[in-house]
């Protein structure tokens, strides 16, 4: 007897094998997704660390906080947690959380900066 076609037992397991690959692709997207999130992040901080330093080129002071107008300085104000300005005005601290708290860059962030107490920080500060 010649039969053609796939057992029921065959289309399960193939059915098993396709879930259990898109398990793991989708997995790794969403892993990918976040780090890229990250990245903008981190993007936008030293965007923000450049205006923050044009502003006190023409001012000699970072402002106390940023309810004043950096337009001229930045065009879109980026996503952050936390601005603090120094109390000599002579330095800041932004900080925003990330999502890959394995990220290498954190630590090398929280390090240059002193003062900071969240480890899913990343940290920006003037230097």
């Amino acid at each position: 007897m010649n039969k053609k076609g796939f057992t029921l037992i065959e289309l399960i397991v193939v059915i098993a094998i396709i879930g259990t690959l898109t398990g793991l692709i989708v997995n790794n997207l969403n892993d990918a997704r976040a780090r890229a999130r990250d990245a903008k992040r981190k993007q936008d901080l030293g965007s923000f660390k450049t205006a923050l330093r044009l502003y006190y080129n023409d001012n000699q002071t970072y402002p106390a906080n940023l309810s004043v107008d950096l337009t001229d300085y930045i065009k879109v104000m980026p996503e952050y947690d936390t601005y603090t300005q120094d109390d000599s005005g002579n330095g800041f601290t932004l900080k925003v959380t990330l999502e890959n708290l394995s990220d290498p860059d954190l630590a090398a962030s929280q390090a240059r900066c002193p003062g900071n107490d969240a480890n899913s920080d990343y940290v920006v500060c003037a230097d």
